[in-house]
């Protein structure tokens, strides 16, 4: 994609005055979109509806949301609804999520992920084309069911949460984009071409996915004090089966294993001691606003299209700071 992006996301903090409050700085400062995690804080439609209410010009993303915790009908339904208050705006992330998400929290079994992705983006693409449903899957159904609502045009992009080659290969089949998560800059390229191959073989035009990815990020000259609190965010992060085997996919084995065996000693001094500086340092981006103007450039260099800053720093300074400082990266 030849347009230069560079998106925020929300929430940051997470409650709908401040998502609305940073939506609106974000728009003024010229980012060209905004993406919503569900990770258990306001509802990411909600937030997309509140923020759809205070800006005019911006893309307002779910990225992404579990395939798992809502229907396929409740989904679509959803997106139109935003897309309503955003016409031409809004864009659908949907992704398997991780075990913890559905199967601790929600109490519904993580099966069949790959094709709970692929089916529902499938069926919800289908409900939002004004079609009844008609479908039987492996992993949803659905019959009867219209969208009584007016059929979004253009349609609602689809993006796929993928971090694994079997997911990327979904995104490429049936994605519009595919959005990325916490990985180092040399995975990147090989991401890609797993999902690009994906496109190609479906008979999809590769070059027309959208690659969003999501950065934790902080403009700063104290690295150790960001450090230590990415420290205690991806320490349990990384624990987690899903994204335990996507680190050690990109490279860090070690730290991985040594991760795993502390969460489950009970051990969080071996957890955290576990993340390493290095491994912070080349999957977040935090320093000084140059350093990261020229992480997040790199990181275009690799195929990201749309870079997302999140910041992770618990102080709405360092928050509008780090907004401000790399609105034009």
């Amino acid at each position: 994609m030849s347009t230069r992006r560079i998106a925020a996301s929300l929430p940051a903090p997470p409650d709908l005055p401040a998502c609305q409050h940073v939506a609106r700085l974000a728009e003024d400062l010229g980012y060209e979109s905004l993406w919503i995690a569900d990770v258990g804080g306001p509802d990411p439609f909600v937030v997309a509806a509140a923020a759809a209410a205070v800006t005019s010009r911006v893309r307002i993303g779910t990225a992404v949301i579990p395939a798992y915790t809502r229907t396929p009908p409740v989904i679509a339904g959803a997106a139109a609804s935003c897309n309503e208050l955003a016409p031409g705006r809004f864009v659908l992330g949907i992704g398997a999520s991780s075990e913890n998400i559905v199967q601790a929290w929600s109490g519904i079994p993580f099966r069949r992920p790959l094709a709970r992705v692929r089916e529902t983006v499938t069926l919800v693409r289908s409900i939002l084309e004004g079609g009844k449903t008609s479908f039987d899957g492996r992993a949803v159904t659905s019959h009867g069911y219209r969208l009584l609502m007016k059929t979004p045009s253009p349609p609602i992009p689809i993006h796929v949460g993928a971090l694994m080659p079997p997911m990327l290969r979904v995104a490429g089949e049936v994605g519009d984009g595919v959005t990325l998560n916490m990985m180092p800059v040399e995975a990147v390229p090989r991401m890609l071409d797993i999902a690009r191959a994906a496109a190609r073989d479906a008979g999809r035009d590769p070059g027309a996915l959208e690659v969003v990815a999501r950065f934790q990020v902080c403009v700063t000259d104290d690295k150790s004090q960001a450090r230590a609190i990415l420290r205690s965010f991806f320490g349990p992060y990384f624990a987690t089966s899903v994204y335990n085997r996507f680190v050690s996919w990109c490279g860090f084995e070690g730290e991985a294993s040594e991760i795993l065996a502390g969460w489950q000693g009970k051990d969080r001094g071996r957890v955290a001691a576990a993340v390493t500086d290095d491994m912070i340092d080349r999957i977040a981006i935090i320093g000084s606003a140059e350093e990261c103007r020229e992480r997040i450039a790199a990181f275009r260099d690799a195929g990201v299209t749309t870079p997302m800053v999140a910041p992770f720093f618990p102080d709405e300074a360092v928050t509008r700071r780090t907004f401000e400082a790399l609105a034009s990266a």
